[in-house]
């Protein structure tokens, strides 16, 4: 079987967030799950897509970590059309098999582009107490949550989901983002209790507005979000960039109408870990059908064969 080691979310090795990828031989079915745990274990990434090529342009992803199988993986998908690009295997429109269901991918001027599942709001988190609770679990005081948008308090924690629940969490600026230091062991606790994957922090930046920055390269004074994301219950303490949680984080921005049906998003995450990754997000034009997209670019650090 051949495998791939790639960056996702960056143009260069050694930042982004690493995915191990690995393609089945023609024909081949899946090795059994504890097989496939063994070979992400070994890769030792925090997740890595098994791929199973299928007639018409559709591929069933599978995704490990080291320990369990889980439904859907944003970088692991990137991360495997760019190895599919490589072996010259994929250049134009996809689907992808998922546990999630059946999700549309392109790749188009350097990136990866796919859909995320249909979204879903869980919960709105207003609860004075529950807010402080969440607040000092990741390391800042209930004031650092306040986001004052013309002089009100207009933005609260959201359990949102685009394929994997997450809280989508909002901090007052970039200094409280930074300054982000959760107690782990609580936080998995936090998690669990409120049945997500972990907590997305979010402040906002300087390209919020009318941007659309999925239409290619540019500069930093377009970024519509500074994000970090914490996952200890799933054992990922922090993560350098997240598909499926800036997916929820895009979706969390058209819900409060901070951005509009058919705009670009351009989100900055893993610079806390020095591994900087750019996010790239949009929302389609049809309010009536919200579909959330998330991509980037890949890098690849290392290829090879597995035997066993």
């Amino acid at each position: 079987m051949r495998f791939y080691i790639v960056d996702a979310f960056t143009e260069q090795v050694f930042g982004g967030n690493p995915a191990g990828v690995v393609l089945l031989p023609d024909g081949a079915e899946y090795p059994d799950d504890s097989s496939m745990r063994n070979v992400a274990a070994e890769l030792r990434y925090s997740e890595t897509a098994f791929i199973q090529k299928k007639e018409g342009g559709i591929f069933r992803l599978r995704y490990f970590t080291p320990a369990e199988e889980v439904d859907l993986c944003g970088h692991a998908t990137v991360a495997t059309f760019c190895a599919l690009r490589d072996e010259g295997l994929a250049s134009g429109d996809y689907k992808a098999e998922t546990n999630v269901g059946t999700l549309n991918v392109s790749l188009e001027r350097g990136f990866v582009m796919m859909d995320m599942a249909s979204p879903e709001a869980i919960e709105v988190i207003r609860d004075r107490t529950a807010l402080k609770e969440i607040y000092e679990v990741m390391g800042l005081s209930e004031n650092e949550g306040r986001v004052s948008l013309e002089g009100e308090w207009d933005l609260y924690p959201e359990i949102i989901s685009t394929g994997l629940p997450d809280i989508i969490l909002p901090v007052e600026n970039r200094e409280a983002l930074q300054r982000i230091n959760p107690d782990f062991h609580a936080l998995t606790k936090l998690s669990k209790k409120y049945n997500v994957i972990g907590v997305h922090a979010f402040a906002l930046g300087e390209g919020l507005i009318g941007s659309n920055c999925c239409e290619g390269a540019c500069d930093l004074s377009q970024v519509t979000a500074y994000c970090r994301n914490f996952g200890p219950a799933v054992g990922i303490d922090e993560e350098a960039a997240t598909g499926t949680a800036n997916g929820g984080l895009t979706y969390y921005l058209y819900k409060n109408a901070l951005i509009d049906a058919g705009t670009g998003c351009r989100f900055l995450q893993g610079e806390a870990m020095n591994r900087p990754s750019i996010v790239m997000s949009s929302v389609g034009p049809d309010e009536s059908d919200i579909k959330i997209r998330v991509g980037g670019s890949g890098a690849i650090l290392a290829k090879g064969e597995i035997w066993f």
